[in-house]
């Protein structure tokens, strides 16, 4: 293997933030649009101008009659606005920017897409260190009226394989979207004062979330973000304990019989494994993880069972979940002696996959990869033919219509995971594999008018939004809400 020098942001588990320790994976980034804009560097107008240039392809393609990529576009305008060193800020052209990023919100008529734009508004806000006054002051109120979007999401109605499955799922994400907003504005004791207690009310919707995985994936998230803003005496001192209750219903999954369906076919071990490192990575975030780990079973025990059944392509996905909750639990050195030799055979399986096989469990493995050895110190373990391989893919999901019609979700993965790396540059170059046209051009190119058949092109947005908002410079890299916590 040839050794390449990458300008990667961080370099081994201890240099990580408290954010990135909580939403370290892609997919809460991607698919939530939770945590972007991880790994702050300097403004780069080059990767400014790609940004814009981006949007305005997809502009031309008609997908700016879609409100969430609308917005998309103009808050990325404005966050590039703010950290470009050659642009004075001035309040009057903040408030003029704002205005129509505000209207914008306001029109998206799906209250999930609404909620969730609110959020990376606010969470955008936060990490650009702009006064709050701007979204809060005499004459509107717009953490309030986001927080109110959640109230008119209503259960089962997320669109995807598992229609019908998900219960209050989307609501718990969206509850767990807006805590997290709210918390980095320094607005997190709205959420328990009043009439209402949103989070006493978000922990009751667990019970209504019928399938394990789903309940523990998006349950994991919940408690998570409840830790991080000073709430958790609600999930455990209230006498009952939602942790206890959601790691009963894992136990219970070959009972219920009610697995999720993925895209492609997947081990019986995956949809097990799958929450149950999510939970154990909130249970760290818990300060009493010596009483959860050992609850009902071994749960270390129990993972290292279950990460040793799944598939290999399968444990790229999965080996960032396990690095990261053991990590946060403090139990990686005695539960993963060789963390060297696993991360080798992690990211050495890129060699049996082919990224255009299929858009999900093969095209986002090489995300996977790469971040778990830029996690981990391992970047030497990464090279051009790797890289290459994974850039040149995308063609390939041309083979079926529902590879094609969800290309946005392997390609959202590999721009933000390129990005990170410093080799972004690989997907706005011409490439013989797209006939002399750069990636994105022709992604975008091919995507139906409007990118009304690609109901994922929204995380081709998020990987655009948390791009520019890594320009925010390393002096801003932890709020002062992430800052703050400590995994105990």
């Amino acid at each position: 293997m040839t050794s390449v020098s990458f300008p990667v942001p961080v370099d081994g588990l201890c240099h990580l933030s408290n954010e990135t320790r909580m939403i370290a994976t892609p997919w809460s980034r991607m698919v939530r649009g939770i945590g972007l804009g991880q790994y702050p560097i300097a403004y780069d107008p080059e990767a400014a101008a790609r940004i814009r240039r981006t949007f305005a392809l997809l502009s031309a393609k008609g997908a700016d009659g879609n409100s969430y990529t609308r917005f998309s576009r103009l808050l990325a305008d404005f966050v590039l606005g703010v950290v470009d060193p050659a642009r004075p800020l001035r309040r009057s052209d903040l408030e003029q920017d704002l205005a129509p990023i505000l209207d914008t919100v306001r029109a998206e008529e799906n209250p999930y897409f609404r909620l969730m734009a609110g959020c990376i508004l606010m969470d955008s806000f936060a990490k650009l260190g702009l006064d709050r006054a701007l979204l809060v002051n005499a004459e509107t109120d717009f953490p309030a009226e986001i927080l109110a979007v959640a109230d008119s999401i209503e259960p089962d109605r997320i669109k995807d394989e598992n229609a019908g499955r998900h219960g209050h799922y989307e609501k718990l994400s969206a509850y767990s979207a807006v805590f997290l907003a709210m918390g980095q504005l320094g607005l997190q004791e709205r959420l328990v004062l009043g009439q209402r207690n949103y989070i006493r009310e978000s922990l009751d919707l667990l019970e209504k979330i019928p399938a394990p995985f789903f309940r523990g994936r998006g349950g994991a998230v919940l408690l998570s973000v409840i830790s991080m803003l000073g709430h958790e005496r609600f999930v455990f001192g209230e006498g009952r304990d939602h942790i206890e209750e959601v790691l009963d219903h894992l136990d219970r999954a070959d009972e219920l019989n009610n697995p999720p369906v993925f895209p492609q076919p997947m081990s019986e071990s995956f949809p097990k494994v799958y929450p149950l490192l999510t939970m154990l990575n909130a249970i760290a975030m818990t300060g009493r993880s010596e009483r959860y780990v050992t609850y009902g079973r071994d749960r270390l025990a129990e993972a290292k069972e279950l990460m040793e059944r799944i598939t290999p392509v399968e444990r790229t996905h999965m080996g960032l979940y396990y690095i990261m909750a053991l990590h946060n639990l403090g139990r990686l050195d005695d539960q993963v002696p060789d963390l060297s030799g696993l991360v080798e055979d992690i990211v050495g399986e890129w060699e049996h996959i082919d990224p255009g096989a299929n858009y999900f469990l093969n095209g986002i493995a090489y995300a996977y990869i790469i971040q778990t050895a830029m996690l981990t110190g391992r970047m030497d373990l990464i090279d051009d033919k790797l890289l290459e391989r994974l850039v040149d893919g995308f063609p390939d999901l041309d083979r079926t219509d529902d590879d094609r019609k969800n290309r946005p979700y392997p390609f959202a993965y590999t721009l933000n995971v390129l990005g990170e790396i410093g080799r972004s540059h690989l997907l706005f170059e011409p490439r013989e594999a797209y006939g002399g046209a750069t990636p994105m051009a022709w992604v975008v190119d091919r995507l139906s008018e409007g990118g009304r058949e690609e109901h994922r092109l929204y995380m081709l947005n998020h990987a655009l939004l948390g791009y520019a908002l890594r320009m925010r410079g390393p002096e801003r890299a932890e709020t002062p809400l992430s800052r703050g916590f400590r995994f105990r």
